[in-house]
């Protein structure tokens, strides 16, 4: 798991120093900003696995070479078998995108469905409290 974050901040380091190499250069504005952002994915990722690893202890039970198929099992989350809300969730983000291509007007039915739809699905399995007099 050490190996992973290394790697990845070791790409960080490189497409950044890329990134300034390409704009010295006289690269062209979209291909600085892209691999910037490159960049910043690769920091992403590495910070993600550091964390990990620094929360594990930095033994994974994948990395043990007598380990067990068992060893690695345990809970993973809960995921919703039959959740009708991530379909509402999908048709409103294309309903923005297509809204930012259409109309503004657009745009904004969209936000409001998905806004709608982000908070149904967020809360889907929150009980209501007892009404307490």
């Amino acid at each position: 798991m050490r190996v992973a974050w290394k790697l990845f901040a070791v790409l960080t380091f490189f497409y950044a120093l890329l990134d300034v190499v390409y704009f010295l250069v006289g690269g062209e504005e979209l291909g600085v900003i892209a691999i910037g952002l490159s960049s910043l994915l690769a920091l992403l990722i590495g910070y993600y696995l550091w964390f990990i690893d620094r929360r594990s202890g930095g033994v994974l039970p994948e990395d043990n070479d007598l380990g067990e198929i068992s060893d690695s099992a345990g809970d993973l989350g809960f995921y919703s078998p039959h959740s009708w809300w991530p379909l509402p969730l999908g048709l409103s983000i294309c309903t923005v995108g297509l809204g930012l291509i259409i109309g503004w007007w657009l745009t904004i039915i969209g936000v409001g469905a998905l806004l709608i739809s982000v908070i149904g699905f967020s809360l889907e399995y929150e009980k209501p409290s007892a009404n307490v007099h």
